[in-house]
């Protein structure tokens, strides 16, 4: 046993489907607090891959039995990785873990893995699944066949990379390959002993044996959600409800029914929660220019209660690249759609816009464009410098989409150097599936490492929203997470439903948590957190900017 882990503090966190590269990302932001002195804390992800190879510092080019470029008429990637091993597949069906853990001794790699192997059997052993190790090798096996696999690197301290545990009978990627070196193995899953095994199933149980192999104390759990497939079940998630609804749809009409503005079981509004209509002269130009401009703001398309003070003051968030979504979130006012074609003239009406309204810190957003090949993301690059250009002293704040991971993509955004580069987890783990139709934890915590890793010299951003159904300890709990990722700005404030036709409201967060939020990420080494009911990302966007 690694001794000494019951003086830390565990965090699980089951992140769903995440690419190999978005993974391997998030593991060294992770890893670079946890091999800090300072830090108590060690972390266990655990999470799906799509289809991929990955090849260990000793693998030998033989174990690859196809070439490279049949890997990519197959869709399974091919990545060269830093860990101990051969080489193995990753892929559907299968669980797969990365403990981040700073070890009591460092040369004591080999009863590490040991222990690891131990939390495999152990987990096993609830299913009635008998499995062994052996001495010469690393992993776990049954009668079967090898179950598990397991390769690890360790620097300051600290451990990456982990274990491969086989759920499903998902097992044609094996074929490609002598599966870590062998090429007499023999694989096989726990749905080769008992097909009602889910990957829930497997994911607590894994969490319940680490904890008590490595003897923690202090657990932190968050658990993004399963998916049906992960599940066995027909689980249907509240937004693709609403999706079926017509929410987002501007023809269908269909209302439900309010009780003074409130849904069934929704709780009154509080009296320091209604804003003040502001139409004053300052509030109609700046409507007039956007008019005459032909431009959308995120401030009118998502209904945002603090548009009135804003725009009364001069500011507005331009929303480009159309009014018309391809995703659909319940707490979300923006259309969902197909959308039109880009205006190519957008990014420099934005830039004029900027230049007549005086502005020495834009911000910038958009919807979300999957139905182009690089999410948009050369367009909001153009729209970038072209404010730059026209407003040599205005400083630049994006708020992009997650561009499905593309590392292209983000690489376009980085290198038209915005002061500011926010992307926002918008809420929980528990609640992102439930909430958003495309959305991942993950990614959007492995994107905003990224954007550090490849050198960005502005400042990260996230935001959140309260009052979703999260609790109070959820939100705490991504604060850490967020501290843990040196991201520089955080804003948090009350959901608002749109329309009655959107999630209901679960609670109203009072004065005093905000005040929390505030303070305890601070604490934490937050640079900045912007939090109160009436926050949202870009609301005082220069102020945050100013104060890092």
């Amino acid at each position: 046993m690694v001794a000494g882990n019951n003086l830390r503090n565990l965090n699980v966190r089951w992140l769903g489907k995440l690419p190999y590269q978005e993974a391997y990302d998030l593991q060294l932001g992770i890893h670079k607090d946890v091999s800090n002195d300072n830090s108590s804390d060690d972390y266990l992800l655990l999470l799906e891959h799509d289809k991929v190879i990955t090849v260990g510092r000793s693998a030998k080019a033989e174990n690859l039995l196809v070439e490279k470029n049949e890997l990519l008429t197959k869709k399974v990637e091919y990545v060269e990785t830093d860990r101990g091993g051969d080489i193995t597949y990753h892929g559907e069906g299968q669980i797969v873990g990365y403990p981040i853990i700073r070890l009591t001794d460092p040369k004591k790699v080999i009863p590490y893995v040991r222990d690891l192997e131990s939390v495999i059997i152990e987990t096993l052993k609830k299913y009635s699944i008998d499995s062994f190790t052996k001495e010469d090798d690393t992993g776990v096996w049954t009668k079967k066949g090898k179950i598990a696999s397991i390769g690890i690197k360790v620097s300051k301290w600290t451990t990456y990379h982990g274990f491969s545990l086989n759920i499903f009978d998902s097992l044609d990627g094996f074929e490609l390959i002598n599966t870590c070196g062998n090429e007499s193995e023999k694989v096989t899953s726990i749905h080769s002993f008992n097909s009602s095994i889910s990957f829930q199933d497997v994911a607590e149980e894994l969490t319940k044996n680490f904890v008590k192999v490595f003897n923690y104390i202090e657990i932190d759990k968050q658990f993004s959600q399963f998916t049906p497939r992960q599940l066995k079940t027909n689980k249907e998630f509240n937004i693709d409800s609403m999706v079926k609804r017509g929410v987002f749809n501007p023809s269908k009409i269909s209302i439900p029914l309010t009780i003074k503005g409130n849904l069934p079981n929704e709780p009154s509004r509080p009296d320091w929660m209604k804003v003040k209509a502001n139409l004053g002269k300052d509030y109609m130009s700046l409507k007039g220019l956007l008019k005459e401009k032909k431009l959308n703001t995120v401030c009118e398309e998502a209904s945002c209660p603090n548009i009135y003070e804003c725009w009364s003051m001069g500011t507005a968030t331009f929303m480009i690249m159309g009014d018309v979504c391809t995703r659909a979130c319940g707490f979300c006012d923006v259309k969902t759609g197909k959308p039109g074609y880009l205006d190519l003239e957008e990014p420099l009406r934005v830039a004029e816009s900027v230049k007549s309204m005086g502005l020495t810190h834009a911000v910038v957003t958009s919807v979300n464009r999957d139905d182009l090949e690089d999410g948009g993301s050369k367009f909001f690059a153009d729209t970038i410098y072209a404010i730059k250009n026209l407003n040599q002293d205005c400083s630049v704040e994006v708020l992009i989409p997650d561009f499905k991971g593309d590392r292209k993509a983000i690489n376009n955004i980085i290198e038209a150097n915005p002061e500011v580069l926010n992307h926002n987890l918008e809420t929980v783990p528990r609640l992102q599936r439930e909430i958003r139709t495309a959305a991942s934890y993950g990614r959007s915590l492995s994107l905003l490492y990224y954007a550090k890793q490849q050198g960005f010299l502005g400042k990260t951003k996230t935001g959140l929203i309260v009052g979703m159904g999260e609790t109070k300890e959820e939100v705490l709990s991504v604060l850490r997470d967020i501290a843990k990722l040196k991201i520089d700005i955080v804003t948090i404030g009350q959901y608002l439903r749109p329309t009655a036709k959107h999630r209901a409201i679960d609670r109203y967060a009072p004065i005093e948590e905000f005040e929390l939020y505030k303070s305890y990420g601070e604490s934490l080494g937050i640079p900045h957190v912007e939090s109160g009911p009436l926050v949202r990302s870009s609301y005082h966007a220069k102020d945050s900017f100013a104060s890092v």
